[in-house]
């Protein structure tokens, strides 16, 4: 899912979740000030939250994180692949059909609006400007309903005796002095932009139509009778409007009008209820800072697979994850500053990636009652690199063993001082990460590795990583046309997933392709014969400006539908 996509689905459901708090709470109640002011705060919230950024208040909250942790495996990208594979061949197809469709939908309704608003401009300048009762208004040559836009006020006064003109200009009045066209300006561009969601035009609707009911009740506060008006009312219902994008004197339906215009009026203490608006708002922001976080999570975790089932000291990873709450060990770190989850200068082991790589194989030691029990496996340890570069409050996030985790403590709480993390050039404590991996069976990945790296070094992960040409729907594309249920996992409902990894080289050539993680020898056969498919040649990695030679994985779904 895109940043773009995602932005576009937060504001509909907001838009959407708005609306039914609005039917549920406020649809009936005569507030119609406090109406207008909620129905504005409806559309400008769901445009604004998701930019609100409280992704690191999320991230120390222990129940938010486990929210975090299901969402990321929601949105992880991967290859789902079923006997019939029609429709994954014609998803993107289709994706790409939808989206141009969808702008062209756009683009006609942004030239109905700028047409709208092209002929109320022109209908401004030719009609005569003339006062009547003390009140600026535009004669209209023709025969039409009469109506406002922001402070002009259009009529056709050869229509209306002297009571009804003096009820539409107090009604018209009313819109042009309390700024009622930009309710109307703001919620028809938000409708262009969201038209695919019903709840917006509903919203739209009810926008226009409270308008109408403040005006008419301006009316009959002014002292105007109000069978008479809505007498007059009635006898506009048929005529022909001028123009649409507008304040109507004739807004249908004429029947909600009347009936709001009997209703009795609201109780103040009904004007409690618009508080519930806040808790609402506040769970969309956490809603959506939970997506964000989750996002950047699956992003960082999509590098971390690339090191999938290496030895420890290949599975370093430069970032500061934060998916569970785990048991901190006392430390002494002082709690004046809060420690970071990212900062802009992330903290540096001494002598580089390569150094503590170096550092974490010449010192972690399997140990002798996991080797007995044959208990394989990652520990993650969560650590602060503190503001002076010392290791503190090193903590297991994720646990194996309880002896391969004491190991990966000691080895962790033994490592000489960092170059600290900074931000805003300033020192500050930083959560890091360190993923760690106990295997027993080496077999041939360790000497297919030493093979690589004779030729050339191959990196776990890159600042810039390879990308498949026409990028990455294209590759699940073309594994998803290439790719074939085995007959026998069929049979025998095997479902799950393939982790394949690959070398791309620095020249973009795939090499080297291997299960890391297997489902059943038939899925991981013919995994293996499809990522051979992929000759054509990727755009290579590159690492301080240079092509370089990264480790792959791409995770395979099996699933029967």
């Amino acid at each position: 899912m895109t940043p773009i996509l995602a932005y576009f689905i937060k504001v509909n459901i907001g838009i959407t979740i708005f609306y039914a708090f609005y039917r549920l709470f406020i649809y009936r109640d005569t507030f119609f000030h406090w109406r207008r002011y909620a129905l504005l705060a409806f559309f400008i919230i769901s445009l604004l939250y998701p930019f609100m950024n409280f992704q690191n208040w999320i991230k120390e909250q222990k129940p938010m994180q486990e929210f975090v942790t299901i969402y990321t495996t929601a949105i992880l990208p991967e290859v789902n692949i079923s006997p019939n594979n029609t429709n994954t061949l014609w998803g993107p197809i289709v994706e790409d059909i939808l989206l141009i469709g969808y702008i062209i939908v756009i683009a006609l309704l942004v030239i109905r609006f700028i047409t709208q608003l092209m002929s109320i401009c022109i209908l401004a300048i030719r009609s005569r400007k003339d006062s009547l009762y003390e009140t600026p208004v535009y004669i209209l040559d023709k025969s039409s309903c009469p109506f406002s836009f922001f402070k002009w006020i259009f009529i056709h006064p050869a229509l209306h005796d002297e009571k009804e003109t003096k009820e539409i200009l107090a009604h018209e009045g009313t819109h042009a002095i309390q700024w009622h066209s930009i309710d109307v300006i703001v919620s028809e561009i938000i409708t262009i932009g969201c038209w695919v969601n019903p709840f917006a035009w509903l919203l739209k609707r009810e926008v226009r139509n409270n308008l109408e009911y403040m005006a008419d009740n301006r009316v009959i506060l002014s002292g105007h009778d109000t069978k008479s008006y809505q007498y007059h009312l009635l006898g506009l219902a048929h005529q022909k409007a001028a123009a649409n994008l507008y304040n109507s004197f004739k807004v249908l339906p004429i029947k909600n009008r009347i009936t709001m215009m009997n209703r009795k009026r609201s109780k103040s203490i009904g004007k409690t209820k618009y508080a519930l608006f806040i808790p609402l708002a506040a769970l969309l922001l956490i809603f959506s800072n939970i997506e964000t976080v989750a996002r950047n999570t699956s992003s960082i975790a999509s590098k971390m697979i690339n090191s999938i089932n290496e030895n420890s000291s290949d599975e370093i990873n430069n970032t500061s994850i934060l998916q569970t709450e785990p048991q901190q060990k006392k430390g002494n770190r002082s709690k004046v500053q809060k420690p970071y989850t990212a900062v802009e200068q992330m903290p540096i082991f001494p002598g580089g990636e390569s150094a503590l790589m170096e550092y974490l194989g010449n010192n972690l030691k399997y140990p002798k009652e996991a080797i007995a029990k044959k208990i394989e496996g990652k520990v993650y340890i969560r650590f602060i690199v503190s503001e002076t570069g010392s290791i503190e409050e090193a903590a297991v996030l994720r646990s194996l063993n309880k002896y391969c985790d004491q190991e990966a403590i000691r080895v962790i709480e033994s490592m000489p001082k960092w170059i600290p993390g900074k931000q805003n050039k300033t020192a500050v404590p930083i959560y890091y990460v360190v993923p760690i991996t106990f295997q027993l069976n080496k077999k041939t990945s360790k000497s297919k590795v030493d093979k690589r790296v004779i030729k050339q070094k191959v990196y776990n992960s890159l600042q810039q990583m390879p990308i498949y040409p026409g990028g990455e729907k294209a590759l699940l594309t073309t594994i998803a046309k290439n790719l074939k249920y085995p007959k026998k996992a069929f049979n025998e409902g095997k479902q799950g997933k393939v982790y394949v990894r690959m070398v791309i080289t620095s020249d973009g050539e795939v090499k080297y392709p291997e299960i890391i993680r297997s489902l059943s020898k038939e899925c991981d056969a013919e995994a293996l014969r499809v990522i051979k498919l992929l000759h054509t040649k990727w755009i290579p990695g590159k690492q301080n400006g240079k092509n370089a030679a990264v480790n792959y994985v791409i995770p395979i779904t099996y699933k029967i539908k």
